[in-house]
């Protein structure tokens, strides 16, 4: 059970003389009294040492406002807070009989945070890779100091620099303990940047959205090659460049910008809780590469392939481009993108001078 604190009554006391209305706490001071309503329950015309009695007899929502009633934290922090207990939709004593059992929880792309009450009524965040939610804290490496998570998520677990920082391989193994709703913010954003702020900006109806051509339009140096690759032949290389970045599989965030603003891509843009507001510089450099790659002509060329060995093929580059390559054991031999049966399709088939079926790239 939560307590209201000496601390806590004098502010709301001091408070009543301009009135406080949060998550459904009513308090005002008038000429005939103070007033405390909750849902439910109204008492009017009070003494101060009878509103005191009152406000402890309602600890709840007299601790949560007193967490809420901060003003200088960022609005974008607020809301994020808030909606982390999803404080807009459940009631106080919904939240706070939550707390009193196993706490609150809520997710951020791979993040798992838990929400719990301390002593003095101020919420306590508990921050951690979803992959580990069940494990014991103990079993994790511990961390209080929110820049500590620049340096834990510089690379996935198999030491591979990260250079997308919203990428679906956010390394296990370790916890943020004991953090404050300005630490647990400061965490979020050095693991994922800019995302509450721009998920707060679309709450809101802000969010910026640069769209393909205007990005590509400021491009300059070796980057303004990809300004070429619009040449007139619609938008359907847009398409492939989402698709191949901009999915839920390689990027948690939800891709809201399109072509431009009077044509969307055909593509979805992901399910992702927090948004992308313009092509990140991994696209761009990805574009730069394939501008130039399309501006290479068709060729025909002519393999001679047994149907398995055709649909092989399929299965590999699917299996490369799904991430999932690594998945496949060398046990796996019914897999087209098996080691061994990959091994054996280019015994077969590459010349001595590694070419597919002995045909070279150019004839010229």
């Amino acid at each position: 059970m939560t307590d209201v604190n000496d601390d806590q009554l004098a502010a709301l006391v001091a408070a009543a003389d301009d009135g406080v209305d949060c998550d459904g706490l009513v308090v005002e001071r008038t000429e005939a009294g103070y007033r405390f309503e909750t849902p439910g329950t109204t008492h009017e015309e009070l003494s101060e040492a009878a509103f005191r009695d009152v406000a402890a007899e309602n600890p709840w929502f007299v601790s949560n406002w007193y967490y809420w009633r901060a003003r200088d934290r960022p609005e974008s922090e607020v809301s994020f807070l808030r909606w982390l207990e999803s404080a807009d939709d459940r009631s106080v004593p919904e939240r706070y009989e939550g707390f009193a059992a196993d706490g609150l929880n809520a997710s951020w792309g791979q993040l798992h945070i838990d929400i719990g009450l301390g002593d003095d009524g101020h919420r306590v965040y508990t921050l951690r890779n979803e992959a580990d939610a069940s494990a014991d804290t103990e079993a994790l490496a511990v961390h209080t100091d929110p820049l500590d998570a620049r340096h834990l998520v510089k690379h996935d677990n198999d030491g591979r620099f990260r250079p997308l920082k919203t990428a679906p391989t956010l390394p296990t193994g370790w916890a943020f303990v004991d953090l404050d709703g300005r630490a647990l913010a400061e965490t979020v954003e050095y693991i994922y940047p800019a995302t509450i702020a721009n998920w707060h900006l679309e709450r809101q109806g802000d969010l910026d959205v640069s769209h393909w051509r205007e990005t590509m339009e400021r491009q300059s140096g070796i980057y303004s090659v990809i300004k070429t690759w619009d040449r007139g032949e619609g938008y359907e290389h847009v398409n492939w460049v989402a698709e191949a970045c901009c999915d839920d599989s390689q990027c948690l965030k939800r891709r809201e910008w399109q072509y431009d603003d009077e044509t969307d891509l055909d593509v979805d843009g992901g399910d992702g809780e927090f948004p992308c507001r313009e092509p990140c510089s991994l696209v761009v450099t990805a574009a730069r590469k394939w501008t130039k790659l399309e501006g290479e002509q068709s060729q025909t060329y002519e393999f001679e392939l047994t149907p398995s060995e055709k649909e092989q093929v399929e299965e590999i580059i699917d299996a490369v481009a799904d991430g999932e390559a690594d998945d496949i054991r060398e046990a796996d031999i019914y897999e087209g993108a098996n080691r061994y049966r990959a091994r054996f399709l280019r015994a077969k088939r590459f010349d001595d001078d590694g070419r597919f079926c002995g045909v070279p790239t150019d004839d010229t």
